[in-house]
């Protein structure tokens, strides 16, 4: 059995909460192996003991969550211990605070919903709003996401209002941390850890195609890492 940690504080009225188990559950089937997914509330999690025995962590939609710390621990444990990593909406964004906090040192780095009057507010408002639209996404050669989904673009949904401030995505993706999709704009869709057997964030939410009967993509390739780990 393969335990995959869900952060994120669940809610059966978000559609990427009702999406995600299902699609761990439709890749499980395609491997042909047992998952069970686990969700861990943010105001559950205070260290990294409270996230023992899960092959990989999952950082859920639906921000921002009842305790920021708690989500930002995981994704540091994930980032640090080598565990397979996926962050989608929510979980991009604070993937994003994770590492200018405690890779690049910017201890004042804040997400612009909790705190608005920052100076160095990290995950800003988008120009434009995306909330239930999908739109393409175009991903970088040579990247995982370009090798998970096998093609160099794809069209995915959305539910956010954040995204990456472009006034600090250069030096943000300067270094291990690789913006790897893009809108047709050229905004930073998805980031990845170089260096990291699985480090992936979105700010799409390819979960959403489980309820269609898809399997999405990246959901079987967390699995998939999740049972090398």
């Amino acid at each position: 059995m393969t335990r995959i940690a869900l952060v994120g504080d669940f809610d059966p009225g978000v559609a990427a909460h009702q999406a995600i188990p299902l699609a761990l559950e439709l890749a499980a089937g395609q491997l042909d192996v047992e998952v069970q997914p686990v969700w861990l509330a943010t105001d559950r999690i205070h260290s990294a003991a409270d996230l023992a025995g899960h092959a990989a962590i999952w950082c859920v939609p639906a921000s921002p969550y009842r305790n920021m710390d708690g989500a930002l621990t995981a994704i540091r444990h994930a980032r640090e211990q080598g565990i397979p990593f996926l962050g989608s909406c929510g979980g991009f964004q604070h993937a994003i605070l994770e590492y200018a906090r405690h890779v690049l040192g910017w201890q004042d780095a804040e997400h612009g919903e909790t705190a608005p009057a920052a100076a160095r507010a990290v995950i800003a408002p988008l120009s434009c709003a995306l909330v239930e639209t999908r739109a393409e996404v175009r991903f970088a050669a040579g990247s995982q996401l370009a090798a998970i989904y096998g093609q160099a673009s794809a069209m995915e949904g959305y539910r956010c209002r954040y995204g990456l401030n472009p006034a600090f995505a250069s030096e943000l993706t300067n270094g291990p941390l690789q913006a790897t999709a893009f809108d047709e704009d050229g905004e930073v869709r998805a980031v990845e850890l170089s260096g990291h057997p699985f480090f992936i964030a979105t700010l799409f939410q390819s979960e959403r195609a489980a309820l269609q009967g898809q399997c999405p993509p990246l959901a079987r390739a967390l699995l998939q890492a999740a049972r090398h780990h």
